[in-house]
């Protein structure tokens, strides 16, 4: 590896553990307004949040072992929170669109409501304050794990992971929490 690889990997390596776990999101905040993808590559758009409640399932990365069995909660409990009034479910990961709609093909072959947005850029997550460098497992800075319930643009709960967790975040502990 040559000096500057190195020195670019050490200042990235600073950079993301200063933003690391600096959590800013809170109950009570607004969900940022910042562009996704969830249908094309070239065609970012704002990720807008519907009046009604909705949950947000933030993934370190898709087809990972951990993400995978996250995700399946929230596709085979789909119906069980539309009986208690979601409007919507997302999956939100630091992963290509492309990536994602494999993904989503993957896991619900014959189709599922469950949204998947690319947060290509880490927008959405940074903006979260709930990202942390990933670099020497999955390439570069993804999302932390967590889920949000909002009514509209407004956080009413966070559930976020410590690292190497899966305890707060899962479909039925979610479930549970929406009256």
């Amino acid at each position: 590896m040559s000096m500057i690889s190195e020195a670019l990997r050490a200042v990235h390596s600073v950079a993301t553990a200063t933003i690391s776990h600096v959590a800013t999101v809170q109950p009570g905040s607004t969900l940022p307004a910042v562009p996704v993808k969830e249908d094309a590559a070239d065609k970012p758009a704002p990720f807008v949040f519907p009046k009604g409640k909705h949950v947000i399932v933030g993934v370190p990365g898709a087809f990972t072992g951990t993400c995978h069995g996250q995700v399946q909660g929230y596709i085979a409990q789909a119906d069980a929170f539309k009986a208690k009034g979601v409007e919507q479910i997302s999956v939100v990961a630091v992963n290509d669109v492309f990536v994602l709609k494999a993904w989503k093909e993957n896991l619900a072959p014959g189709g599922t409501g469950v949204r998947f947005i690319s947060d290509d850029t880490g927008a959405f997550s940074t903006a979260l304050g709930l990202v942390f460098d990933a670099t020497p497992l999955l390439g570069g800075v993804r999302s932390r794990r967590y889920a949000i319930i909002a009514n509209g643009d407004k956080i009413e709960t966070v559930a976020v992971e410590e690292a190497g967790q899966f305890t707060v975040s899962d479909a039925k502990t979610i479930l549970a929490q929406i009256a």
